[in-house]
């Protein structure tokens, strides 16, 4: 029987290294061509669930399985994994000094290709420009050092245009919406839509209705003290926004 074409967490547990959980028994598919987004309350596991699934070395998984169509994930080093189609648009972008964009992802699609085979420069440059002016981005940030002296809204940009440059199956949006303006949002949302497709998947994770708005997800997931407590439809986000998370103290009472 074929593998599963989705990602799949089971019973997840993970914390800080020689600290306390933080992850407490996750379970969630995400199949191919879905968009899944997670809402919780700040302090609830939402950026930690990101950086366990990519392999952040502060964070120790200490039970449960994450599996990627199929493959051990936990078994994977960082690269590994990434090339295998997962990818992370990090919450805080960071900043690489002395290495331009255009070399950045350059290097990066060549590290996908067999051993031996070059980016072809011509194809590479066009698609680029090409995907930048989708974003709204000044062709000069290609010469400029990954993310150094960008703006908020700008580290975000770059981050996507990364995703749109690395073509992944599985893209992990750990609140992308903050430090955007709202035309920021809307472009950097535009960007993501049109990567939607059957052979790719989104784990969306904000605080805010306004990303949702704009990413409307297949499917909404309440993440609380570690925990998937809730899953639904878009109700779920306009509850939210109606209402907070104080729902979740008063189901505990």
């Amino acid at each position: 029987m074929p593998p599963a074409m989705s990602l799949v967490i089971k019973n997840l547990h993970a914390r800080v290294k020689d600290g306390a959980p933080i992850l407490n028994g996750i379970n969630l598919e995400i199949p191919k061509g879905e968009v899944h987004a997670i809402m919780g309350p700040n302090g609830s596991g939402k950026s930690t669930l990101s950086k366990v699934l990519c392999g952040h070395p502060d964070y120790e998984v200490t039970a449960g399985s994450a599996e990627m169509d199929g493959q051990d994930l936990f078994a994977m080093s960082v690269d590994e994994r990434s090339r295998a189609g997962l990818f992370l648009a990090f919450q805080y972008p960071v900043e690489v000094p002395g290495v331009t964009n255009a070399n950045f992802m350059r290097a990066a699609l060549k590290a996908r290709l067999p051993e031996g085979e070059e980016v072809d420069a011509v194809s590479f440059y066009k698609e680029l420009r090409g995907k930048m002016k989708q974003l709204g981005m000044d062709p000069k940030f290609t010469a400029r050092a990954v993310n150094e002296g960008f703006s908020g809204g700008e580290k975000k940009r770059n981050d996507i245009l990364q995703m749109m440059m690395l073509n992944p199956s599985y893209a992990i949006l750990d609140e992308t919406d903050s430090g955007l303006d709202v035309d920021a949002l809307r472009i950097v949302s535009e960007g993501v839509n049109a990567m939607r497709a059957p052979f790719r998947s989104f784990l969306v994770i904000t605080h805010y209705k306004r990303l949702l708005d704009y990413i409307r997800p297949d499917v909404v997931h309440v993440l609380y003290q570690g925990q998937i407590v809730r899953t639904a439809g878009f109700e779920m986000v306009d509850h939210i926004e109606q209402h907070g998370f104080d729902f979740l103290k008063t189901s505990e009472e």
